[in-house]
């Protein structure tokens, strides 16, 4: 079922509110899949009543159905690793190649800095210093940036664990979570049933989830306390890559600030230790 073509067929029969209330449905669907009838009438200037009414006149069942059409129609969208190729085609026809992939790379970063609410990153540092038991999820695209998240987070404080659920049971590991538990989900589409079955059962325990994934209708987003939206052009893990480690990084950052004092006390007893034997130096050129 697809909402415009529906409009199409139907736009003659509709009332000159109705036809407002459709042509904001084309323009801003992603609005439409988020606020309430309510609000989507007061932003355009009719009643909730006319709102509900277009949806009838489409078909529908009322404006519930056409919400879950739309998040369907956005979500379903085809992972987009032929665009991402396609829109890296584009750029090879000009000079400095790389340099052009690298601004997009900037402007990715720049756009999800524009996403992300200042308050609920704040909050997010607030919970991870106070979790008694950090874990981190993330799979196939996703496990990437959950491995070196985890592993950068467990140099700044202790009990920061890797969710592995092809090599532990993660029954067991999701019952020893609480209250006092924060898990960061890091989901991208397509998005892992895995990875969301995990998450409920996580929420189920109490532990606090944060999600980080590139949309705010994800399914992650049922079962998460904090949403960290992602830009990508493409809706493509790739295309997003720079920006979601710059934003991990960030929450490593802000967490080593936090926790000066602690992660200090970290450092010098990680220096007190005799690793030599576990590096080389690099050899100066003659």
């Amino acid at each position: 079922m697809k909402i415009k073509e529906l409009i199409h067929q139907n736009y003659n029969d509709l009332s000159k509110s109705q036809k407002k209330v459709a042509k904001f449905v084309m323009d801003h669907p992603k609005k439409i899949a988020m606020a309430s009838a309510q609000d989507i009438g007061t932003t355009i200037g009719v009643s909730e009543t006319t709102v509900i009414r277009f949806c009838y006149s489409l078909g529908l069942s009322g404006y519930a159905e056409l919400q879950k059409v739309i998040r369907e129609k956005l979500l379903i969208n085809e992972s987009s690793f032929t665009n991402y190729q396609q829109s890296k085609l584009e750029l090879e026809q000009e000079p400095h190649f790389f340099a052009k992939v690298m601004e997009e790379d900037r402007a990715t970063i720049a756009a999800t800095i524009e996403q992300i609410k200042e308050e609920d990153y704040e909050k997010a540092i607030e919970r991870l210093s106070k979790a008694e038991t950090v874990y981190i999820l993330g799979l196939r695209s996703s496990f990437t940036a959950a491995n070196w998240l985890s592993y950068t987070l467990g140099l700044v404080r202790g009990n920061v664990r890797l969710l592995r659920p092809e090599t532990e049971d993660v029954i067991q590991t999701l019952s020893q979570m609480n209250d006092k538990s924060v898990v960061i989900v890091i989901s991208f589409h397509r998005y892992l049933k895995e990875t969301i079955q995990i998450a409920e059962l996580a929420h189920t325990q109490q532990a606090f989830i944060i999600g980080i994934t590139d949309s705010l209708l994800a399914p992650i987003h049922a079962y998460s306390h904090l949403l960290f939206p992602i830009y990508s052009p493409n809706r493509s893990t790739l295309d997003a890559t720079a920006s979601l480690f710059s934003f991990v990084n960030a929450v490593v950052a802000g967490l080593s600030v936090k926790e000066k004092d602690s992660f200090k006390t970290r450092q010098e007893t990680y220096r007190a230790l005799n690793s030599e034997f576990l590096f080389v130096e690099g050899v100066d050129r003659k």
